[in-house]
């Protein structure tokens, strides 16, 4: 319990949770809506090393920000082996990705999230063209002249950089370069022209998928719970016989 409430993830979800209309209330199915809201986020990273854990994934690919989470699974792994003998459970190793963490669009100071109360925030893979262009040119920037890069000082503009930077496959200092001389309004045209040719052929995968009624998704999903009981099930088997229970 202690080291879960020490988890970052947890302190600052947990800050940020907008629970004023429960809290004003003081009925008992309130209460217990409080209390379900904070044990989903208090356990979350237990449930998460359970998923990871249970099919001995030996990488995981993740953000910034679940750095802590695969830490977590480690430990949980880690700390069953050495009580029941052996390598049983795999500690698995994070993997990151450029774009480690990538900012909301009108609050740069926080990660871009798709729970986010305001819609320009985020960027979503489903959106088309005319909706990346609107959310970009709405996106939080400053009043200082020119492209430049300084988190701190322009947080705002540092992030679309680093967006056209993911986007683009180049490094920083050579989108930096090409940005010289160009307006903030140039640079949200350019980023937006840019993140809508990286997702325009997720989008085309996207309506693929989902025509004839979604089913070729539904059947990949059946599949995929086949494969996920069996590769569970021998982990767990492991796991049964570790521990004398099969």
């Amino acid at each position: 319990m202690g080291y879960l409430s020490r988890m970052t993830q947890w302190k600052s979800k947990l800050s940020s949770v907008d629970t004023n209309d429960v809290l004003s209330s003081s009925t008992a199915t309130d209460a217990i809506t409080r209390q379900k809201l904070k044990l989903g986020l208090f356990a979350y990273p237990v449930l998460q090393a359970a998923d990871i854990l249970v099919h001995g994934a030996t990488h995981v690919p993740v953000g910034e920000d679940q750095a802590q989470h695969i830490e977590c699974a480690r430990e949980c792994a880690g700390g069953f082996n050495a009580r029941w003998g052996g390598e049983v459970l795999v500690r698995p190793v994070a993997v990151f990705g450029k774009a480690r963490r990538v900012m909301s669009l009108t609050q740069p100071a926080i990660k871009m999230s798709k729970s986010a109360r305001e819609v320009g925030s985020r960027i979503l893979l489903t959106d088309g063209r005319e909706v990346i262009e609107k959310k970009f040119r709405t996106a939080l920037t400053d009043s200082v002249d020119g492209v430049s890069y300084d988190v701190d000082a322009r947080p705002g503009v540092s992030n679309l950089v680093d967006i056209l930077t993911y986007v683009s496959g180049e490094e920083r200092e050579n989108v930096l370069g090409d940005l010289r001389g160009v307006s903030l309004k140039g640079l949200k045209e350019r980023v937006a022209r840019e993140v809508d040719s990286c997702l325009a052929p997720i989008r085309e995968r996207i309506r693929e998928l989902l025509d004839g009624d979604g089913r070729v998704v539904d059947e990949v999903a059946e599949e995929g719970a086949v494969r996920a009981r069996e590769s569970a099930e021998k982990t767990m088997k492991v796991v049964r016989e570790a521990v004398g229970l099969d």
